[in-house]
């Protein structure tokens, strides 16, 4: 059980040697760049270690993607891309017989992952298909969603590129494909095979094309990018730069807690330190942190006030963040963060 964030004395970039990155929250937000990210890849990318751009979004091809990332002075390749449209294309490959049709409840990125796979992508429940698949596509509507039920309907086997019930976007938070999924499983009574983030297909699909020896998955969800990598026993690490923030982490229970933390990719060319436990007491830095009577004090200061974060998360992981009362969890955080 992991009680406390992992230390590192030399840089991340250093000990693994690919960076499994996520992108929305991580790399990018909507169209524009998370700040310093180009500069942070870079960086990493100096020291020795590979990146590849793993996403739960299945709605564009790789080439699309790497031009996006590109046109955002972003090192990629096209080859650099791994998305969960691709993972479903493995599972769909692995279910049925080369050449078989597939109808697409999705976009283009299932199109182009199902060509790759010599699957014939089609988008009628009367064009014989033996299976389904779905990803989200901002174009989905109500007559491509009927032509899913419709085949579901006869027993076909169902994959979905994943079940994110959210996506970002620089308006907010919008439904994502796990919203269109939810309207098949209650239209068929069935439930689909999940092949994204954090299943393991879609791990296995990043670890496949990049042959990574020593893998470390980069993050901004503790629900997705987080569970995904601990499911697959790789080390994670979780960037404050998307949609978690420090008291999401500080309250993370078991199977969504980070191996490493930072404010953004920075983190990847940079040293983590450790934290000490003495008595009821965390420090990490010049922070120190504890437990009372379900809320947390933190106390301290220091260079990095991300240290404070590190410090809370070995005292409340210690003590069971389940007996903890969030909202006194973030007013400590934020009285010490501000």
């Amino acid at each position: 059980m992991r009680t406390r964030l992992e230390p590192a004395a030399g840089s991340l970039a250093r000990l693994y040697d690919v960076a499994l990155l996520d992108l929305d929250g991580v790399v990018y937000v909507g169209p524009a760049a998370v700040p310093g990210a180009r500069e942070h890849l870079l960086a990493a990318q100096a020291e020795g270690m590979r990146l590849a751009y793993v996403t739960n979004n299945a709605s564009r091809p790789p080439d699309v993607v790497a031009d996006h990332l590109r046109s955002l002075g972003m090192p990629a390749r096209d080859t650099d891309v791994v998305t969960s449209a691709q993972a479903a294309a493995r599972v769909l490959a692995d279910l049925v017989p080369a050449g078989s049709r597939v109808l697409v409840v999705g976009g283009a990125g299932l199109h182009a992952a199902l060509t790759e796979r010599n699957l014939v992508p089609v988008s009628s429940a009367d064009d014989d298909p033996v299976a389904v698949v779905q990803g989200f596509s901002p174009d989905i509507g109500w007559s491509l969603l009927a032509e899913g039920a419709y085949a579901l309907e006869r027993g076909l086997p169902w994959v979905a590129s994943n079940t994110d019930l959210t996506i970002p976007t620089p308006r907010g938070r919008a439904p994502g494909n796990g919203t269109l999924v939810e309207v098949l499983r209650r239209a068929s009574g069935r439930d689909p095979v999940v092949a994204g983030k954090p299943e393991p297909p879609m791990h296995a699909e990043a670890v496949a094309r990049t042959s990574a020896q020593r893998p470390l998955v980069v993050g901004d969800r503790l629900d997705t990018d987080i569970e995904g990598a601990n499911r697959a026993d790789v080390p994670s690490l979780l960037v404050l730069s998307g949609v978690t923030d420090a008291a999401d982490v500080v309250l993370a229970t078991e199977p969504f807690r980070p191996a490493y933390l930072s404010r953004d990719l920075g983190g990847l060319h940079a040293t983590h330190p450790g934290t000490q436990t003495e008595a009821d007491d965390a420090v990490c830095g010049g922070f120190h942190a504890r437990v009372d009577a379900g809320g947390l004090v933190v106390s301290g200061e220091g260079p990095d006030r991300l240290d404070a974060v590190r410090a809370a998360c070995a005292a409340a992981w210690e003590y069971g963040v389940r007996r903890l009362d969030p909202l006194a969890v973030r007013r400590s955080l934020a009285a010490v963060l501000r």
